[in-house]
């Protein structure tokens, strides 16, 4: 009973966690901003009906291209919601659309009236307005380089501080070929990753991005700013980033992102470049973010083998429990015997009174396995006592099994055992004495007198 409780308990808490798994919040941003020169919305208005709208159909919208950037509004007037999304480029159509998807939930949760905002995760970045307008100028909001409000974050880890300008003149050599190719990378993404080596046998990996709405030469002039910000945030840290609206930077020494996803058929795909100092060739990291639903089932899968596990658990304790208690009887029956034993065991210096001391007057016989001696007990009663040899080598415990086997024995034509002796090396077995009596009386019934 007590197992079946533990059992349902457990399986209680398992469900538990997978409920918890399904209604579970999206993660928190890695930044955010609620931009108040816009002006508040009113709950339940008009404009706040355009922007639900807007970022519920936002991770479904088919103007990306499968390239993860969207740029969409919807509404009219002074209503019109505008918002733009960007997935980086390594992330799938799933994590991307996922990614947006938490982004909507929770910079609306924490910017619950405001018109304007932005929000980063690692694979996507989300922001929304009520104009077409950047926040600081009348310029628009796409095309232009936004560099307001910029994000950092560092690794704690510092680099070896004989090597802290190599390390950083290596790194500037692959950002300035990165910042290159991204910015060349046309309409649909301006995204590029690459790797280079560093002092103390180190491998720096770095990523860059812009929205690519920006001009080749917009998008260069913004990763110039970003990389500009370097020095102030990360200089001797061995990994960093500078995050901005419209483009960022990141470099780690350690790989942390993907290959760039290609929404191309297969047949339609570029083939593979030659290897250079800003490529990575033939090296891959899972996505760090999967969808929902994916999670849901991970979920689902582990409880399930969580259960079966449990259950072999405890019907491999139970049977284990069983197969001890088995050993221990077995292990303790002849304990239990030798206890028995105990009632017919007789002191060595009564059998050695009684037998004179074993003399050669009291001496029947001579056997194989030792002398017979006749003797008479303090009661008067008349034993006979087999001294068995002192070479046999058998022990305490063979011995006193051995005394209960025969004393178990019963039967006319059998000499009854009355008990034994074991003393140091001494092994003595003591029987009823019979008188004038032969092993014809045991086996035919007469008497010779």
């Amino acid at each position: 009973m007590a197992k079946i409780s533990l059992l349902s308990f457990l399986l209680c808490n398992i469900f538990l966690l997978v409920a918890q798994q399904t209604t579970a919040q999206p993660p928190s941003f890695l930044f955010q901003f609620c931009l108040n020169d816009k002006g508040n919305y009113t709950l339940n208005s008009t404009y706040q009906a355009n922007l639900n709208h807007l970022l519920t159909t936002l991770p479904t919208s088919q103007n990306d291209n499968g390239y993860g950037f969207y740029n969409v509004s919807y509404g009219k007037g002074s209503d019109q919601v505008y918002a733009v999304g960007l997935c980086r480029g390594d992330a799938t159509p799933n994590v991307c659309r996922s990614c947006l998807n938490d982004s909507m939930h929770v910079l609306t949760d924490i910017c619950p009236n405001q018109k304007e905002a932005v929000g980063w995760y690692d694979n996507c970045m989300l922001r929304y307005s009520n104009s077409s307008t950047l926040r600081y100028s009348n310029r628009s909001m796409l095309g232009t380089p936004v560099t307001i409000p910029l994000n950092y974050l560092w690794n704690p880890e510092n680099v070896s501080s004989s090597n802290v300008q190599e390390y950083f003149d290596d790194l500037r050599t692959l950002l300035d070929g990165l910042k290159n190719e991204a910015a060349s990378g046309g309409s649909l993404r301006k995204y590029a990753t690459g790797q280079t080596k560093a002092p103390d046998f180190l491998t720096i990996y770095a990523l860059v991005q812009c929205t690519p709405d920006l001009p080749q030469q917009q998008c260069i002039n913004c990763l110039d700013y970003v990389y500009s910000r370097i020095p102030n945030c990360c200089f001797g840290k061995v990994g960093g980033r500078v995050v901005g609206p419209t483009c960022s930077v990141r470099y780690e020494k350690y790989l942390f992102y993907g290959s760039p996803y290609d929404p191309r058929p297969p047949s339609q795909k570029a083939p593979t470049p030659a290897p250079t100092n800003n490529t990575i060739n033939n090296i891959t990291e899972g996505q760090k973010s999967t969808d929902k639903s994916r999670n849901i089932i991970i979920a689902v899968v582990a409880t399930v083998s969580g259960v079966v596990l449990i259950i072999f658990f405890l019907v491999c304790l139970r049977l284990r429990k069983s197969k001890k208690n088995v050993q221990a009887i077995k292990t303790y029956e002849p304990v239990d015997e030798i206890e028995s034993a105990e009632s017919l065991l007789y002191d060595f210096e009564t059998i050695n009174v009684a037998t004179d001391q074993f003399s050669e007057d009291n001496k029947l016989g001579q056997g194989g396995f030792g002398a017979v001696y006749q003797g008479r007990l303090a009661n008067g009663q008349d034993i006979a006592v087999k001294r068995l040899c002192r070479g046999s080598g058998q022990g305490d415990l063979e011995f006193k099994n051995e005394v209960m086997l025969v004393a178990k024995l019963q039967h006319r034509n059998l000499v009854r055992l009355l008990g034994f002796s074991l003393e140091s090396s001494e092994r003595l077995l003591v029987y009823e004495f019979v008188q004038n009596a032969s092993l014809d009386h045991f086996i035919f019934g007469t008497v010779t007198l």
